[in-house]
């Protein structure tokens, strides 16, 4: 029988291990919400990007990355993001050796918010960062999806000027941008998806609101978006049925691409800001709802009902060796956290 090699073997070891006892998952360093995150090494190396601390304030939003290392169960720190300050709703996603982390918005004194088309790339192995090609319309809060290894699709977004259906595509092989057809629902930020399988899902968000009323609202749209195998700008686009859950904004959602799912957990009633409050100055509800898109059936499908340790805003579900995991965000009682979690999956 043939053996194992040892640092496969110790990596088995360490997976099964932290598989068998989801508590021993240490938090990270600094509790942490709004962060962006990615994943390297098939999962076996997940990311905490930037994102805001526990007062909620602006000169509580840290540029720091935090690296779980699966094989040893522990926490580094990378080499924090460039730029004087950092980064809340970027989008991340993690490409063979280097983590891509594109736009997001920062806070300055007054609270204002700036949203940016910086694109940086990290290779952990140097601990340098590069500046890419900034994003021609530059939005926070969209979905990010990755394709072929090649090419970064950044779906919908606020910009300067609000909501966008902008589907940007950003080409890692030649550090260049170019539009892909936009989704035809309304435009919304704050919404939850991912690509697999060569195909967009995303849900919800928030969209402007009427006259007269909050300046945003909910939106409950569903949306599909097969990409065409010759044109990665050419996008076919079908409305989906109603998702499980009440969640409709900071829904945590990613991509499983072996398994072809889109997974998504919690997630807001409504639209809130960085502090977690409505347009009322409300704390607003979380969704216990933990659900996915099965792209090859073309179904959803509810994970759980009552999710444990559920929470919002989040930068996403991370495919792992030990299943979907999330990095941080904020809890039902609207703290954050630094926790990491394990969502069962089917």
């Amino acid at each position: 029988m043939r053996k194992l090699p040892f640092f496969l073997l110790v990596t088995l070891c360490a997976v099964l291990l932290l598989a068998a006892d989801q508590p021993k998952i240490p938090p990270m360093p600094t509790a942490v919400t709004e962060n962006a995150v990615a994943a390297l090494r098939n999962g076996l190396e997940v990311y905490s990007l930037m994102g805001i601390g526990t007062k909620k304030t602006w000169d509580d939003v840290t540029n720091k990355v935090y690296v779980l290392h699966l094989q040893g169960a522990k926490w580094t720190e990378g080499r924090p993001v460039p730029g004087v300050a950092g980064r809340l709703r970027a989008s991340a996603v993690g490409v063979k050796s280097q983590i891509f982390v594109l736009g997001g918005y920062v806070l300055d004194g007054q609270g204002s918010e700036l949203t940016v088309g910086d694109v940086n790339s990290y290779f952990p192995d140097e601990k340098r960062w590069y500046r890419g090609a900034d994003i021609p319309e530059p939005v926070d809060s969209a979905v990010i999806g990755l394709n072929h290894d090649r090419y970064i699709y950044l779906v919908g977004g606020r910009s300067k000027n609000g909501p966008v259906n902008n589907v940007q595509v950003y080409d890692i092989e030649k550090n260049s941008w170019s539009q892909a057809t936009p989704f035809p629902g309304t435009a919304v930020y704050g919404h939850a998806g991912g690509l697999a399988d060569d195909a967009i899902v995303y849900v919800d968000g928030a969209k402007k609101g009427p006259a007269g009323g909050p300046p945003y609202v909910a939106s409950d749209e569903c949306w599909m978006g097969k990409i065409d195998h010759k044109d990665p700008n050419k996008i076919e686009w079908s409305k989906l049925p109603a998702h499980p859950g009440t969640g409709r904004f900071g829904i945590v959602a990613g991509a499983r691409e072996k398994d072809r799912r889109i997974s998504f957990s919690g997630g807001t009633v409504g639209p809130h800001n960085f502090k977690g409050l409505n347009a009322e100055g409300k704390p607003v509800e979380i969704s216990s709802v933990s659900f996915d898109y099965d792209v090859k059936a073309n179904r959803w499908e509810t994970i759980a009902e009552e999710t444990f340790d559920v929470r919002a805003d989040s930068g996403g579900i991370l495919a792992t060796p030990i299943g979907p995991m999330i990095l941080g965000g904020t809890l039902k009682n609207q703290a954050v956290t630094a926790r990491a979690m394990v969502l069962p999956k089917r």
